[in-house]
């Protein structure tokens, strides 16, 4: 596994080497990625041959173990990462998950596309879990496995989980559903689906937009292959011990996790209204905020709500579910570069604007993050504290940017050059800049305690 650099936090190399351990590539092949293609080319068709010899079987049955194996190790890295205990801190710690993911990823250049492309899996595994507890919360959830997992906890609603209540809803619901989102596309990476990714002469730009055709071949492919290698690459793991109480209850609970995995992949083809909303709404969010096009512009990932709504609107997904994120994410996407004009104890607006990057989920207005300041008096800080940025203050709202509009050219010069690192780079950026690129700002170590206790 690749070496993390040295000015990252413990943290932060944590991210960094699981985005890695999912969707890298190395030497080793040893990512949940390279695993599935290793299957994909090697074992595809033999897995379902039945008349292949009892050696041939036990070595696929331990294929399957160490796959299955070490899925599940990730998953409980995820959820280590992610789940507190209690909903504010599973908030606290998956805002910082996802913030650090995009403030580790280029936002121009040309490595934004591979990028993206191993970041957006466990980006959409996370967004999956808050949304399923948002939804339930909210008593949404129609799913009768799901149900069948709730009714074992008699007199306890979600919200008041015991200890031995949540550890059992991970194992039975939220692991299953992070492998599901994990997996959801590994199908694209079987021989059908990269031919036509890389064309018949594999020359083609994977990341080019396909013809319609090609994305109905895609989508078909991958749907298909992504449902053989959960069955044949992945299959259900063996119970080890010695009690009959305790297999019998284990090879139940993995075969309904198994179903449950298929159910959730299966639905989310056509999402509509069903379960499969909980991988089919974070796929399209995380299709724009990563999106691996030559369109990609950073500028505008906080219109991401305005492509959800119009799939909503097309019954391509559920409205409810697309309106649950919004509340959890507001407009902003965690880790955004946000500027916006401070105010006075009178409340006046000066000459100045400053930086701050989205930090929290749950905005109490979507369109106003929840931020940590970078900057204070036109000066990098590594310990700021947090705030809401106010609509009539950030000049990503074109209102907000006609005002700043009418500072003298020279002082936004004079702003320009204390907020960019060099004199080249102030060429390239915008006199009237709607957001800022916190990717330098973060690649200093002490810049990225932004979910630690604010200094004031």
């Amino acid at each position: 596994m690749a070496k993390a650099p040295i000015n990252q936090t413990h943290y932060t190399r944590q991210v960094q080497v699981l985005l890695t351990k999912i969707y890298g590539r190395s030497i080793l092949k040893d990512s949940v990625l390279e695993r599935a293609v290793g299957y994909f080319e090697h074992h595809e068709f033999v897995a379902t041959d039945e008349s292949i010899s009892p050696e041939s079987q036990n070595l696929l049955k331990l294929e399957q173990t160490e796959r299955y194996g070490h899925l599940q190790v990730i998953c409980h890295e995820i959820i280590e990462l992610t789940e507190g205990e209690c909903f504010e801190e599973s908030n606290r710690k998956s805002a910082q998950f996802l913030g650090t993911i995009q403030l580790i990823s280029p936002t121009e250049g040309k490595k934004v596309s591979v990028n993206n492309e191993q970041c957006k899996a466990l980006y959409k595994a996370i967004l999956s879990l808050r949304l399923l507890e948002r939804l339930l919360l909210n008593n949404q959830v129609n799913d009768p496995y799901i149900a069948q997992v709730l009714a074992e906890f008699e007199g306890q609603t979600f919200a008041d989980f015991d200890a031995a209540a949540r550890f059992r809803f991970t194992n039975l619901v939220k692991m299953p559903l992070i492998m599901a989102a994990l997996l959801q596309d590994i199908g694209h990476h079987h021989s059908q689906g990269k031919k036509i990714l890389f064309g018949d002469e594999g020359n083609q730009d994977p990341h080019r937009m396909l013809t319609t055709d090609e994305r109905k071949k895609l989508l078909q492919i991958n749907h298909r292959q992504t449902l053989v290698y959960i069955s044949n690459g992945l299959g259900i793991p063996s119970y080890v011990g010695n009690s009959k109480a305790d297999r019998d209850q284990f090879v139940l609970d993995e075969e309904l996790k198994h179903q449950f995995i298929k159910t959730l992949i299966k639905s989310s083809f056509k999402a509509k209204q069903g379960i499969g909303n909980l991988l089919k709404v974070p796929q399209i969010y995380v299709a724009i905020i990563f999106s691996t096009k030559a369109s990609y512009n950073y500028k505008v990932l906080p219109k991401v709500y305005q492509v959800l709504n119009k799939n909503a609107e097309l019954g391509a997904c559920s409205q409810k579910v697309v309106d649950a994120l919004y509340q959890i994410t507001g407009m902003f996407p965690q880790g955004y570069g946000v500027i916006y004009m401070p105010e006075d104890e009178q409340g006046q607006q000066g000459d100045c604007y400053e930086y701050a990057i989205v930090n929290r989920f749950y905005p109490p207005k979507p369109e106003q993050p929840l931020c940590r300041i970078a900057t204070r008096k036109l000066a990098f800080i590594g310990h700021g504290h947090n705030i809401e940025v106010k609509k009539n203050n950030n000049l990503y709202f074109p209102e907000m940017a006609k005002k700043v509009a009418r500072l003298s050219k020279e002082r936004l010069n004079e702003i320009l050059e204390l907020l960019s690192s060099n004199y080249k780079e102030r060429q390239e950026l915008d006199l009237l800049p709607r957001c800022w690129h916190a990717k330098e700002f973060f690649s200093v170590k002490s810049h990225q305690k932004l979910w630690n206790k604010e200094d004031q």
